[in-house]
């Protein structure tokens, strides 16, 4: 029987399947013990589970994501929680350096299943330091597998599928989607090889690619498009590495549009590599348009409300920006 939860309770409920189910998965980071530093996604699972296994410590990102990794390294499930992404730029050695790297240095005998969650946490006025979205960042190391969860349900069957794989994942989610709402039936053991991108909107008239919160918000455009003649089809990356290009190309072939928005900047960006991979895979005969993409200004984030509102995508902005493709042709 499917119980209707948030995308937080979601995250929460898969932190409770794996430690429910796995004696060898542990959680170590900053602020777990706290009712609100990681939102509503590990409310009192220090008390259920014990503070043995939910490791709440000083900050200290590069120590507990090498401690993770060792334990990883030694057959647990160990999951990192870096409650702002952007400090997880403190344990890029860790990440890059070890995680991504150990696998292929010893020739697939050995390889760290260990679980990295980075949280995303803009506006509010929280400014340049404390409001990145560094997916493409990480997506753009072999080694590392990367996945944005865009839905309830992905939030908690994703992260679950993380903690299961053997290999290091980069688990990103979006405080912006929070407080999104689904039925969800029981959580079960999942796969992470055989997630891959999804339709979650079909339509003939152009199509939209985005992950996490930008698949929101070109689900939130889909009425008014269609209030004005447009059909889209949207399709969710959810894993951004490995890469997958296989169902965005079909998709162009049927629409003959592409459009790509993202919550990251665009240079070296998720979007450009949307956009590159279709383009070279299709012939050019297919587009009725150039593709196009919408991603946040290439400056650092503003602490300014007002410079805020301009700063990152809103759902009236996708709308026109999209709305022009077909203006322009």
């Amino acid at each position: 029987m499917s119980k209707k939860i948030t995308y937080g309770s979601g995250i929460q409920i898969a932190f409770e399947h794996v430690l429910e189910n796995y004696d060898d998965s542990f959680i170590i980071g900053q602020g777990l013990w706290s009712p609100w530093y990681v939102g509503n996604t590990m409310v009192d699972l220090d008390k259920k589970f014990g503070k043995e296994r939910i490791i709440d410590c000083p900050v200290s990102e590069n120590s507990v994501t090498g401690t993770a990794l060792g334990a990883a390294l030694n057959g647990m499930k160990a999951i990192v929680v870096h409650p702002r992404m952007d400090f997880m730029v403190l344990a890029s050695d860790q990440l890059v350096n070890q995680a991504a790297k150990w696998s292929y240095m010893f020739g697939g005998q050995s390889s760290p299943g260990v679980t990295i969650r980075g949280i995303i946490n803009r506006g509010g006025e929280q400014g340049a330091q404390h409001s990145q979205a560094l997916h493409s960042w990480f997506a753009h190391i072999p080694g590392l597998k990367v996945v944005l969860p865009s839905t309830v349900s992905d939030a908690r069957d994703l992260l679950i599928a993380s903690v299961l794989s053997n290999n290091p994942v980069i688990y990103i989610d979006d405080r912006w989607l929070y407080e999104q709402k689904d039925d969800l039936p029981q959580a079960n053991d999942v796969n992470l090889d055989n997630i891959s991108p999804q339709i979650v909107h079909e339509g003939n008239s152009i199509t939209l690619v985005g992950c996490g919160y930008s698949t929101l918000l070109l689900k939130n455009a889909v009425e008014k498009l269609i209030q004005n003649k447009i059909t889209p089809e949207i399709i969710d990356l959810r894993i951004i590495n490995p890469f997958s290009h296989e169902l965005i190309s079909e998709s162009v072939k049927k629409t003959g549009r592409l459009f790509v928005l993202d919550g990251g900047w665009g240079p070296c960006g998720i979007s450009s590599e949307v956009i590159a991979s279709v383009t070279e895979n299709i012939n050019p005969k297919y587009f009725k348009s150039k593709p196009r993409r919408l991603t946040i200004p290439f400056t650092p984030a503003p602490t300014s409300r007002n410079l805020e509102s301009k700063y990152y995508p809103t759902e009236e902005k996708v709308f026109e920006d999209i709305l022009n493709i077909f203006k322009d042709n």
